[in-house]
């Protein structure tokens, strides 16, 4: 049997790993490497022995490698740095190493030292490679040859995982996204029209889950889940009723489209299925740039404050809203910023991830930049990188400085505006019974955490107060309140992080 070594990278500290939230419940990731776990279906178990390490679980040593006939990882270009040691480790000792994933797919020129790429999807290429490399005659290079039917993707190797490294686990419905943001590479990764997994695909894969014991979070890692309305629709119809038959053991949370505001039957089946939060690319509150960068369904004509509109009815319906926000985008001026602290802070969005804008290759807007000589290097995609790789239309250090000024006003030492957040999405959103937050013993550890921690420190004012006002005003989201106390601990922190790499430029 050949021996093959599953590794992912490591990803730096971000605001979307929780990193510093998920030490409250002893778990070490916030989600496993999908990707890796669906192309281990694919490996044949009577021709291969294969291990999974994820190096955001565990160490990767020169043992585990030495073990291999081959190493196979996927990474994204946050993880890029960790990709090139594994790379090193892997030369260094002698074993071949296959990359794929989307860092690899758009920069693949740039990285050396690799014996074999898969480029794109893998369903269909990843067997070819098979072939060749078992009969000694594996290339350089596999693109895949078209966007796959995902009805025919197999299940993920969950049994290769460590149930207990993560705080949640994931799936994924659908690849591609009707829109075609200016600033995003999904649609040239993965198309317009988006494709899904069938019904019996994904509860055959919460019946996985179920089986082997888990219960908590699942992530549904669709870019956008309601690209296909209707496929989504019919799905979380199904979930629903599964959940109800299991006594709804998983909650959900994802990622859709501003339109979803427009979207009840949806939503509706959203709540019934137990999805209790969902991310949305809100990006900047100004109307002009959102057309300018051609994310035109952030936008209504004649319809005034559509998007202020459109978070608030999601969350009248009991899912939590949080939102993604970029400064320094083509369009905003110097208001931008103010603008952005105001319109999260009406909207009561909490979980509001604010960064600079990055220009990623593989996006229209990157080819847009190069032909107007603004581009300056390439993305490294470090929320604590000081150095814009374009030329901003704002002054540089007016951008940072604003940028400065938005962190640290959403997530100040003493996260008073942060708390103030949660309350307003709590008064906006309507009581479901299965959404509850449930209290078992690694809950109970983290608020007991939560509480010496954050009690004790500049937080200790506000979080008292946060924590008293929910329990007489909005008694029904405790649990949810002692949660999100943590999450905003670490996004305390991580903007701290930020905050620190600009610690020598002048303030806001």
């Amino acid at each position: 049997m050949k021996k093959v070594l599953l590794v992912y990278p490591e990803f730096p500290v971000s605001f979307w790993g929780f990193q510093y939230a998920i030490e409250f419940i002893g778990k070490k990731s916030n989600v496993p490497p999908l990707g890796l776990l669906t192309i281990a279906g694919m490996l044949p178990k009577d021709n291969y022995e294969i291990k999974l390490i994820d190096m955001n679980v565990t160490s990767l040593k020169d043992e585990h490698i030495t073990w291999a006939d081959l190493v196979l990882t996927s990474s994204m270009i946050a993880q890029e740095q960790s990709l090139r040691l594994i790379i090193a480790q892997c030369n260094l000792l002698g074993v071949p190493i296959v990359v794929g994933g989307p860092h690899a797919t758009s920069y693949h020129v740039d990285i050396e030292g690799v014996d074999h790429f898969i480029l794109g999807e893998g369903e269909e290429i990843f067997p070819q490679f098979l072939v060749d490399f078992e009969n000694g005659r594996a290339g350089k290079i596999y693109r895949a040859p078209r966007l796959p039917d995902m009805s025919k993707t197999v299940p993920p190797r969950f049994d290769l995982l460590d149930l207990g490294a993560y705080r949640s686990m994931a799936l994924q419905f659908s690849r591609g996204c009707p829109f075609d943001c200016e600033f995003c590479e999904i649609t040239n990764l993965f198309g317009k029209v988006p494709r899904t997994k069938t019904n019996e695909q994904m509860l055959a894969e919460l019946e996985i889950f179920y089986d082997i014991g888990w219960r908590g979070p699942v992530f549904l890692a669709d870019d956008n889940l309601i690209g296909n309305r209707r496929n989504a629709l019919h799905l979380l119809n199904a979930i629903a009723e599964w959940q109800k038959e299991k006594n709804y053991p998983f909650s959900f949370y994802t990622e859709a489209s501003m339109t979803l505001a427009e979207l009840e039957p949806l939503m509706d089946s959203m709540v019934e299925a137990r999805l209790t939060t969902v991310f949305l690319g809100i990006e900047s509150p100004n109307p002009d740039t959102l057309k300018k960068m051609k994310k035109n369904q952030n936008t209504k004509k004649n319809v005034d404050n559509y998007m202020h509109h459109a978070v608030k009815t999601i969350q009248s319906k009991g899912i939590m809203v949080s939102g993604g926000f970029i400064v320094g985008l083509d369009g905003d001026g110097p208001e931008i910023f103010d603008t952005q602290i105001k319109f999260i802070k009406d909207t009561g969005i909490a979980i509001a991830i604010v960064g600079l804008l990055t220009v990623v290759r593989g996006t229209n807007l990157y080819d847009r930049l190069e032909r107007e000589g603004r581009l300056i290097r390439e993305s490294i995609c470090d929320s604590t990188d000081i150095n814009i790789n374009f030329v901003p239309e704002l002054d540089k250090q007016q951008l940072i400085s604003g940028y400065r000024h938005v962190l640290n006003e959403l997530y100040d030492p003493t996260l008073s505006n942060y708390f103030k957040r949660c309350l307003s999405q709590f008064r906006n959103m309507k009581s479901v019974k299965h959404n509850k937050v449930r209290i078992g013993k690694t809950e109970m550890i983290a608020i007991m955490i939560s509480f010496k921690r954050q009690i004790l420190s500049k937080q200790g004012y506000p979080y008292l107060k946060f924590i008293l006002r929910t329990i007489f005003q909005y008694p029904r989201m405790l649990t949810n309140a002692f949660e999100m106390a943590i999450v905003g601990y670490h996004l305390q922190k991580h903007a701290e992080k930020i905050l620190s790499s600009y610690k020598n430029l002048p303030d806001a």
